[in-house]
């Protein structure tokens, strides 16, 4: 895996975490991630205060603001760096393998936004343009220009604003 698919999936465990409160064990992303790193889950998928604590550090990275949430993660769960060769190939890791779900979680994501803050140019995070959604999405594609965090929003506001445009010219 390249390193910045790695960053990115990761960033999008944040992106999950913090759009839905939780990460779901069934997606086959995070389920990937579970089984790879004996990571029970917690139960009920309770991830107590970390979810907003992410959603906060989303917010400021996308608004440009002072990391101040990434500052308190890296606090709250410190990384716990080292070398793993899992997939054939050494590549960093920060929490170990069999770490309780919500701090191996948080010592994860702790570090990616980390680096995603500190100009990573692997991952570019974004918040929905759609009307009433708000939520965040990890940009990377080709030119960094996705507005909208699913097909279904970016169609909901297109189908809007042809509407509009059909009642003033009517």
């Amino acid at each position: 895996m390249e390193y910045g698919d790695y960053i990115g999936n990761v960033t999008r465990l944040a992106v999950e975490l913090a759009n839905t409160g939780t990460l779901n064990e069934h997606g086959e992303l995070v389920a990937a991630f579970i089984a790879e790193h004996e990571i029970a889950p917690p139960p009920d998928g309770d991830y107590g205060d970390l979810p907003d604590l992410v959603r906060t550090a989303l917010a400021q990275s996308v608004d440009g603001a002072a990391p101040d949430a990434v500052h308190r993660l890296l606090r709250d769960y410190p990384p716990d760096m080292h070398l793993s060769d899992h997939d054939g190939g050494w590549h960093i890791h920060f929490s170990r393998n069999g770490t309780p779900a919500k701090r191996w979680a948080g010592q994860l994501i702790a570090a990616k936004l980390a680096l995603v803050a500190a100009g990573d140019p692997a991952v570019t995070l974004g918040r929905c343009a759609a009307a009433g959604c708000g939520n965040y999405f990890v940009d990377q594609s080709r030119n960094r220009t996705r507005r909208f965090c699913s097909n279904a929003c970016a169609s909901r506001t297109t189908v809007a604003a042809y509407r509009a445009r059909a009642a003033k010219n009517s």
